[in-house]
This record gives C-alpha cells, structure tokens and sequence, in this order.
C-alpha cells in the first residue's frame, strides 16, 4: 500500500481518504487474481470431469449439486458421482439434490472404495456421453492423511480436468493452512468460497487464493441449488469493505428478469445513481418473496445488521426506506447530485422527515446509505469493463 500509495508525491488538495479507499481496494483486487484464467469449460470438446476436494462441513456435497444445476440451466449435459464413502448419509444426500434437480447421478449403497465408484461412475457417465461429469469425495473434520491418500487415489484414477477446492467462509484464516495442505497432494485448479449468507465476509479467500495460486471460481449465497454466484472480484471486494454490491444487485435483478433497463446501465457506466435508481431497485427486490440475499448487496443491510434470512424485518426496514422517499420532490430523486442535495440545503432533510413521520436522524441514515452506494458507483464506473451491458455472466 505505501509503496503504491506515495503520499509524499500526491499532489495539495487531493481528498486522502478517497485515495487510500480506493487504492485498498484496487490492492485487494490484485490478491484474489493470481494471475491464471479462472476454469470455464468450453462446448464441443470430450468430457469434462470435475473433482470436488475439501474438509467435511465445508458444503462440498450441497456445492457438487449447485455447480451441475448452474450448468444444466445452461444447457450443459451435466451429471454427479458420489464418491463420498467415508460420510454416513452422503450418498442420500447427493441423491436427494440430484433428484429434486434432476440431474443424473451415479454411487453406491454396497461398495467400499471410493476409487472404484469414481471410476464406474466416470466411465459411464463419458459412455453415455455427458459433457460435465463431477465427482465428489470423501472430506473429514481434520486434515488427516488418510482423507489425502484417498483424494490422491481419486484423481488417479478419473484423471479430472478440474479439481475444485471447496472452502467455508466461516473459518477465516484457518483457510491458509487448509489450502495449502490441499495444494501439496493434489493439483488445485479452482476454489470455491460457501456459505457467505451469514455473517462470514470471506477475507480469508484471499488467504487461499495467495497459498494455492488458484482463482476463486465461484461463490455459495445460501442454501438453495440457485445460490450459486460466479465470482468477481470487484464485487466481492465491495462487500468486503461494506460498501454493497451495486453490479451484483443490478446483474442479479436483470437476471431475475425484474428489469431490463438499459438506461440503468449505463447511468451506472457514467457513474450515476441517483435517489430514484435506489428506489427503483428497492421496488424490484420487493418483487421477491425471499430476498435476503439481495437486501445483503446494499450499503447498511448486510446479513450481519438484519439477521440471517430474516426475510421480514428487511422487508419492513426497506418499505420504511422507500416511504422516506415517497416524500422526496421529482427534482431531490433525479439530481444527479444524489445526497449532496440534502446536504447543501438542510431545509429539505427537515421536509422529508416531516412528510414521511419519521425523525431526521432516520432521513440521514438513508442519504448516507445513498451516499454510500452513489460512492461505489463511481468507484466501479472507473474500473475498465465493469459495467459491460446488462449481464456479466451472458458468455458462462
């Protein structure tokens, strides 16, 4: 950061604290890109079998089921192997997923050696002609040998085009260790970063991407097979830091088909967001009947603040919200001076807060969320690539 940061040659004037801010994050960018090309399977080419590795409680089964529906839903052929034979229960469980997705699947009630179901499942599924075969694999509560030996004699045998390191959250930096015992046995190519719904921000992903020089590839929201986002760094820095996640929430919005503005995009592009995209947004969310996930991409209403899936109370902390802007003038939501309106006339916040019978204190809250959002925008809009159309995740 010093040594990026120079302040002895910043020139008189410049605001400080907006340069360190974005330097952090620009800095915290380039550790979760390890400089290789996170995996992406291309369509046309022979089988791709996917190895799933990692501790027991990690979600690595749940995380196996999310991926091959991800792909399904994209039209890939996909299809799960539990070669898990060490956990009681796993097997049903896969099973479980596999059927409510409908998704084919491959284990056994009756065989012992997880090498030997991983390669007849494998040699089945490639018979059959599937295009994304995944195999998931014993875990254990501690990093014992044992779990290792298995995993090697794994991979020997199926021969994976991607072996996925799955990582909760919840661990912190305890990842770094993990990671990197995982790393010395078998090739990681790819990590995945579960449960990031509670109060878990996942700082310790960029332990795990520096001590296995793998790229995060995807990121588990919750407990549904849907709660499976593709991982961008600048979105995940964002909420890392608490300030929200703007391109998150306008991509997840647009792929819910709330929305299709255009004109959103590239506002946003420019680095404008005012009062009433805010509301416009908080009127799309409130179209969802569950949508603690979204509320948790806004400045302010983090899982952390509002509880984890408490569906309810963000609903009425939101509609609070939006009733403080229906007392908003045409010109106080459309100003591209966004908070700074209330700022540079008092009077206003005064207004708000008596038309809405609410206290100024609660009007303040809200411009400093805006203000916190407006903030991100710009930081985003000036980052190449950004905000590129309406969907980042058109080409996956």
């Amino acid at each position: 950061m010093r040594t990026e940061l120079k302040m002895d040659e910043v020139p008189s004037g410049t605001n400080k604290r907006k340069l360190i801010e974005n330097t952090l994050f620009k800095e915290l960018c380039n550790l979760l890109d390890p400089g290789v090309k996170g995996w992406r399977p291309v369509r046309g080419s022979d089988s791709y079998v996917v190895m799933f590795v990692g501790l027991q409680g990690s979600g690595k089964t749940t995380t196996c089921s999310k991926m091959a529906s991800y792909y399904q839903k994209r039209g890939w052929r996909t299809c799960l192997v539990c070669a898990d034979t060490f956990r009681a229960g796993a097997f049903d469980q896969l099973k479980q997923n596999a059927t409510r997705a409908r998704i084919p699947f491959y284990g056994s009630y009756t065989e012992i050696d997880p090498a030997v179901i991983a390669r007849e499942g494998v040699s089945k599924f490639k018979r059959d002609n599937f295009e994304m075969i995944i195999v998931d694999t014993s875990g254990r509560h501690k990093q014992e040998e044992s779990l290792f030996e298995e995993m090697q004699q794994v991979a020997s045998v199926v021969n994976p085009d991607n072996i996925v390191f799955v990582m909760d959250a919840s661990i912190g930096q305890a990842c770094e260790a993990q990671a990197r015992a995982f790393k010395s046995r078998v090739n990681v190519a790819s990590i995945i970063i579960t449960k990031l719904d509670g109060h878990a921000k996942g700082g310790g992903a960029l332990s795990a991407v520096a001590a296995t020089s793998s790229p995060i590839i995807f990121i588990g929201t919750g407990e549904h097979i849907e709660d499976l986002e593709p991982f961008d760094s600048e979105s995940f820095v964002s909420k890392l830091l608490g300030y929200g996640d703007v391109k998150g929430l306008v991509n997840k919005v647009t792929e819910m088909k709330l929305d299709q503005n255009k004109e959103l995009t590239d506002k946003l592009r420019h680095g404008i967001f005012t009062l009433r995209d805010m509301y416009e947004q908080f009127q799309n969310i409130m179209k969802l009947g569950s949508f603690s996930q979204l509320v948790g991409m806004l400045p302010g209403f983090s899982n952390e603040n509002i509880g984890q899936g408490a569906d309810i109370e963000s609903k009425d902390k939101l509609k609070k919200i939006m009733c403080i802007m229906d007392s908003m003038t045409t010109d106080e939501l459309d100003s591209q001076l966004g908070s700074k309106i209330f700022t540079k006339y008092p009077t206003r916040m005064a207004r708000v807060a008596h038309g809405s019978g609410v206290s100024t204190k609660e009007v303040q809250l809200l411009i400093s969320q805006h203000s916190k959002f407006s903030e991100m925008v710009k930081k985003m809009s000036s980052i190449k690539g950004v905000f590129k159309g309406n969907d980042i995740n058109k080409n996956l």
